[in-house]
């Protein structure tokens, strides 16, 4: 997977158009990705999942379009678009997507020493 220069700027357009929500699935798209930061763009259909796992790094998850079941632990909440959750390193967590979803997660090497 190509890395991402930290001290050069850069533009990734049209991502909506090069990951189409599809029918009866789950894609994925890396966006940046470099020691010290990966942001993904993820679509979901309605119904998709995303089961039970945890990150090493600390993780933003924005939801931009649509609405899921996301849960932390024991805690589960529904998200809609704009709403944002903070994964702190090893957090298990978990979703459903309720309707046709698109999603940002920035995952932080909080070790980086940045």
């Amino acid at each position: 997977m190509p890395t991402t220069p930290v001290n050069e700027s850069l533009f990734r357009l049209g991502l909506n158009d090069a990951l189409p929500i599809s029918e009866e699935t789950t894609t994925s798209r890396v966006v940046v990705n470099n020691d010290v930061l990966r942001t993904v763009i993820f679509t979901f259909d309605a119904g998709q999942m995303l089961t039970e796992h945890a990150s090493t790094k600390a993780v933003v998850v924005t939801l931009l379009e649509g609405e899921m079941d996301f849960s932390i632990g024991e805690r589960n909440e529904r998200m809609k678009a704009g709403d944002v959750i903070y994964l702190a390193p090893n957090d298990r967590h978990a979703l459903t997507a309720v309707t046709p979803c698109r999603m940002e997660l920035v995952m932080v090497d909080v070790n980086s020493g940045a």
